[in-house]
């Protein structure tokens, strides 16, 4: 039986005038998972908030701007004395306010209330905390410490046992974060740091996913930086790896599309509209694209050849999907990857987080996930270069894309896929190509070092059969 507490006794009015929304907005904005850097932020307005202990406050805060959108966002905050080296929010009263990140052992107070399974109403809504498995029995002890460099959330190490994910911006639904680690846990499938739970926010015009807490992988190692390591110096033992890699995917895939009975996973058959929807969007990429594309001798190979590639797609979306529409993980990389001495993990199910969460949970052919892993051990061969001043062997990348594709094809359920090896490059080859093309555009954008990248990988499915 859940734990019932009530709210903070503190009203929306009292807590803007102990919070300098000014101050909070100039933070905020500054902030890495603040997500539209280039809008000003013409208000803050503070939407609802929680009390978890006297010094923890939990904020649902709404940036306004000038053109009458908004964008909701989560802020973990708790009063304390000044700190070195400590970034603050603002001063309220004789303290100083600060996000959690800044002293993140504060987030052992939500480990608590999952545990607990508690809900604290307000008059406008109740934000719940839920266990997926057993309580966890810590000292309060052992280390806890965030993780640096993420871009749309904030994570904390708690034990070296559990990590705490708390999602930055919000979007009213269910997380697919959230909704992939439950259903795979319940599945049993072991490739996965297990959730151990989470907590939401339901109101009369809100209900929206605010974290999970799920099992941390101690001995895993970053696939990205495990294949920039091994490309020039153990290429054999990688390419090993990636075979394995292929036959974990496709048991992903059979693992989503395992229950028929659940309309949120049950497989589909895809719509032509699906595959139409698609197309216009790339598209549209391309007349954007292609007529911009500034003289660099890497981009020769696909210069002036929008209506090539145009052309190309129109052909292959002729003949269709085939197969089914399933859950799939959606922003599939080497860095959504662990390498530990049980085998590969995947991680991070919540899928392109500047998608919309609708779009995020959409059905989609496994070929999409597979598709994207392809592109990266393209962007891994020459990211070793780049980044490391070394060299992969001439055909790291085609021989990676063999292994992969073999144990993933053994290991699939069949019906999955389109029938027949024609239409399954086919399709294969219609995800790859949108891919490559969304890559040319964030390369042109934000690194055109790296532009030669998928102005190969264009070129090379322009010239596929």
């Amino acid at each position: 039986m859940s734990e019932q507490r009530p709210g903070s006794d503190i009203s929306p009015g009292k807590l803007g005038e102990l919070l300098d929304v000014e101050q909070l907005r100039e933070w905020l904005v500054a902030q890495r998972w603040y997500a539209s850097k280039s809008r000003a932020v013409s208000a803050i307005e503070l939407v609802e908030h929680v009390s978890l202990s006297d010094e923890l406050l939990l904020v649902l805060a709404q940036a306004r701007f000038a053109t009458g959108t908004h964008e909701l966002y989560q802020l973990l905050l708790f009063q304390g004395a000044e700190a070195p080296g400590a970034e603050p929010i603002m001063r309220v009263g004789d303290h100083v306010l600060y996000d959690v990140i800044a002293e993140p052992a504060r987030a052992l107070e939500l480990l608590r209330q999952i545990d607990a399974g508690a809900d604290f109403r307000t008059d406008s809504g109740t934000f719940s905390f839920r266990r997926a498995g057993n309580p966890v029995s810590l000292s309060m002890r052992g280390p806890v410490r965030a993780l640096a460099g993420e871009q749309s959330n904030s994570s904390i190490v708690i034990d070296e046992r559990l990590i705490l994910k708390l999602f930055r911006k919000l979007e009213s639904g269910i997380n697919p974060e959230l909704e992939m680690l439950r259903f795979l846990t319940h599945a049993r499938f072991p490739h996965i740091a297990r959730l151990h739970g989470w907590f939401e926010y339901e109101g009369s015009a809100l209900a929206a996913t605010l974290g999970v807490t799920q099992e941390f992988i101690r001995d895993g190692r970053d696939g990205w930086e495990l294949a920039l390591e091994e490309i020039p110096t153990e290429p054999e033992r990688l390419l090993g790896r990636l075979a394995s890699l292929g036959e974990v995917t496709a048991r992903m895939h059979n693992a989503l599309a395992s229950d028929p009975t659940d309309p949120a996973f049950s497989p589909e058959q895809p719509s032509a509209e699906s595959l139409a929807l698609l197309t216009a969007t790339v598209d549209e990429d391309i007349e954007r694209i292609f007529l911009r594309l500034p003289d660099d001798e890497r981009l020769e190979p696909i210069a002036g050849r929008g209506e090539d590639v145009r052309d190309r797609l129109s052909a292959r979306a002729q003949l269709g999907i085939g197969g089914r529409s399933i859950r799939i993980h959606g922003d599939y990389h080497l860095g959504q990857t662990l390498a530990t001495p049980r085998g590969w993990v995947i991680i991070d199910f919540e899928g392109e987080p500047a998608r919309p969460l609708p779009e995020r949970r959409a059905k989609r052919s496994p070929l999409r996930d597979v598709a994207g892993m392809l592109r990266s051990f393209a962007y891994a061969a020459s990211a070793v270069e780049i980044q490391r001043g070394q060299k992969a062997p001439p055909d790291f990348e085609r021989r990676a894309r063999e292994r992969f594709l073999e144990r993933y094809f053994a290991e699939v359920e069949p019906a999955l896929l389109p029938a027949g090896e024609g239409p399954i490059a086919n399709l294969l080859a219609i995800f790859e190509l949108e891919k490559a093309i969304y890559e040319l555009r964030y390369e042109l954008d934000n690194r055109p070092d790296w532009v030669g990248i998928p102005a190969a990988g264009i070129a090379r499915l322009l010239e596929a059969v």
